[in-house]
């Protein structure tokens, strides 16, 4: 890959997981996963409409045979903002002590459930440990809390990652909080509770999956950062052969996958790699970061006005994470095409064995996510989600604002950069 080098490189990376139950019918155990940590009350956490499932209670149900009393709080908000965040973690602060989490749900129940486990076992607030320019960035001084995360959603790997994303909402901005205590002690994949993933939810979500595959696979090599000291390091440490093995996985799967999970949401096998592919994608960009798109998508869905996405709850407006990942993703590969031409050539090749190259290689990996774009039904640009050309100003002063994503790209990002891939994002085909 090409990259310039410092005087001083980078010579190590690391590599972190969590252990992993895949299967169906893996949910049917966590009550003896939970027994094997010797905890006696737990905290479920969802949200509203997976509960009316019944897959929550269900879990819950299953622990008192292993002598664990658990207690159900459905009160996740979808895209956790700063406001619902402090409401679930003084919930768990009143009722507790607990001694583990569940969180059962999509990435918003998962990274509810992180943020409830770092507040209950560490002094201060929430904007404390958010990262900075936002917050304060504090590391949390003590072990967390065993969580265990059960996806219901194929997306956003959250139950393989360090990373707790919000939206803060007095500045309209969305960010996270990062670091390894934060990574969930075992995720639980169960396919069998996806397959009622409606479509609209199974495009936006699948599309964070390949998007964490293709940054984290295009990401600045972690040899061309400078060397840090140990205290020093993070979870996002750049593209490296771990991570690169787990993104090409995820591409794979979703090549043979995707299409088929969106229109035919009852193909177990299609569900059982999208899930699998979810996995892999956050065991890479887990460890390696993501970039551009991932930054741009933060005020993408922390400044939205009106848009109602099909098949999410439409009580308020909101732009799906995935989705808002998706919409300047094509225009930010473009961009970053001259820093590694050969991996993003092979992202392409990987997402679409069958796809013609085009005379510009760089409108390779863009046309492939284009047309996948459309046939999933993905809005076409930032302009169909209500942006016009007088918002470019705002959104690219929230992405700059994402230091820590924009860390890892492969080029170096100006405003100006930016700005023309939020412009040539308005309309994509």
């Amino acid at each position: 890959m090409a990259a310039t080098f410092p005087a001083n490189p980078e010579s190590v990376f690391t590599y972190g997981a969590p252990q992993l139950k895949f299967g169906a019918g893996a949910s049917d155990e966590i009550g003896f996963d939970l027994s094997q940590y010797g905890v006696r009350r737990v905290l479920v956490v969802t949200d509203a409409g997976v509960a009316a499932t019944g897959v929550p209670q269900r879990v819950a149900d299953q622990m008192g045979q292993f002598g664990i009393e658990a207690h159900l709080f459905d009160g996740v908000h979808i895209e956790p903002t700063d406001e619902s965040l402090h409401a679930a973690i003084e919930y768990a602060r009143a009722s507790g002590p607990w001694d583990a989490f569940v969180a059962v749900g999509g990435g918003s129940s998962i990274d509810t459930a992180k943020a409830i486990d770092l507040l209950v076992t560490n002094s201060g607030e929430l904007m404390d440990y958010v990262n900075p320019p936002v917050g304060a960035g504090r590391p949390p001084a003590n072990p967390l809390k065993p969580l265990i995360a059960v996806p219901t959603t194929t997306g956003t790997g959250s139950e393989s990652t360090t990373i707790c994303v919000l939206d803060v909402l007095s500045l309209k901005v969305k960010t996270g909080i990062s670091h390894a205590r934060l990574r969930p002690t075992l995720a639980v994949i169960d396919p069998a509770l996806t397959v009622t993933q409606p479509p609209g939810v199974t495009a936006s979500a699948g599309m964070d999956i390949l998007c964490h595959a293709v940054e984290s696979y295009t990401a600045r090599w972690y040899t061309s950062n400078e060397r840090k000291r140990p205290e020093q390091r993070v979870p996002y440490c750049g593209s490296n052969p771990v991570s690169d093995m787990w993104s090409e996985q995820a591409l794979r799967l979703l090549a043979g996958s995707f299409r088929t999970a969106v229109h035919h949401g009852d193909d177990a096998r299609a569900r059982a790699d999208m899930a699998l592919a979810a996995t892999f994608a956050g065991m890479g960009f887990g460890n390696a970061g993501v970039h551009i798109p991932h930054a741009n998508a933060y005020p993408v869905a922390g400044r939205v006005r009106g848009f109602h996405p099909k098949d999410y709850p439409d009580h308020e407006p909101m732009v799906p994470h995935g989705m808002s990942v998706s919409l300047t993703a094509p225009e930010a590969f473009r961009f970053t095409f001259d820093a590694c031409p050969d991996r993003h050539i092979r992202a392409a090749e990987l997402l679409a064995p069958e796809a013609d190259r085009p005379a510009d290689p760089a409108r390779f990996l863009p046309s492939v996510l284009i047309a996948l774009m459309r046939d999933i039904d993905i809005p076409n640009g930032i302009g169909a989600v209500g942006y016009r050309a007088s918002d470019i100003g705002d959104l690219v002063e929230g992405t700059m604002k994402q230091q820590r994503l924009l860390a890892t790209s492969p080029r170096p990002v100006t405003d100006d950069d930016v700005a023309g891939i939020f412009t040539r994002s308005m309309e994509l085909w």
